[in-house]
């Protein structure tokens, strides 16, 4: 697979991630509804503050591993397709949908930004999903790891600004969306789990052997 192909993927994925209706979704929704859009951005501007910090993490423990025991990097990925794999069963086998979005303390603009970071970083499954999913994309084939990384990076703030940038810009017709369709939502966590379990073949497929 070419460098590009990979980015396409990683892209890919990265969208089919983001659309599923979860925490970070619901967080800027409410802030947006009981603040405004202003505060809907300040709360999407620090989640993507979350998505950076996460790369960085991700970036470093490839590195790291890669650095110290290359054979454990196989290993890892082999382990990353497994949790992939696993997330993917299980939203083939949820039926996602959005209840009422509540309010939220939306004092301050700085106050939505903050939260939507701490939010953000201090979500455990963010972490073992990061673990997961970078060493699939993140190979040494194609360069340097910070490179690779910095990319990456961007692509995440730049994703999660357009997704949930424009529910904060349409937060009324959003929540209407998300809460009365959730034969739609369901079927976007669906496609996001299939997406989940075909590059953990894929990946199973391409890890190199012993």
């Amino acid at each position: 697979m070419t460098y590009s192909a990979n980015l396409w993927l990683f892209l890919t994925l990265l969208l089919g991630i983001i659309v599923i209706p979860g925490m970070d979704m619901l967080f800027v929704l409410a802030n947006a509804l009981t603040g405004g859009k202003r505060a809907g951005l300040a709360a999407t501007a620090g989640i993507m503050v979350g998505g950076a910090a996460h790369t960085l993490f991700g970036a470093l423990g490839v590195s790291l591993i890669f650095g110290l025991a290359p054979q454990i990097f196989t290993a890892l990925l082999y382990a990353g397709a497994a949790y992939m794999a696993w997330i993917g069963i299980t939203l083939l086998r949820s039926s996602i949908a959005v209840g009422t979005v509540g309010t939220v303390d939306t004092r301050s603009y700085w106050t939505a930004f903050r939260q939507g970071a701490v939010t953000c970083l201090l979500n455990p499954k963010a972490y073992l999903f990061v673990l997961a999913v970078y060493p699939q994309f993140l190979l040494p084939r194609y360069g340097a790891i910070w490179l690779q990384a910095l990319v990456m990076g961007i692509m995440t703030v730049l994703m999660q600004l357009a997704v949930y940038g424009s529910l904060a810009l349409a937060a009324d017709r959003s929540r209407t969306f998300l809460v009365a369709s959730p034969r739609t939502t369901a079927w976007i966590g669906r496609g996001a789990g299939l997406l989940l379990i075909a590059i953990a073949a894929m990946t199973a497929l391409r890890a190199p052997v012993g």
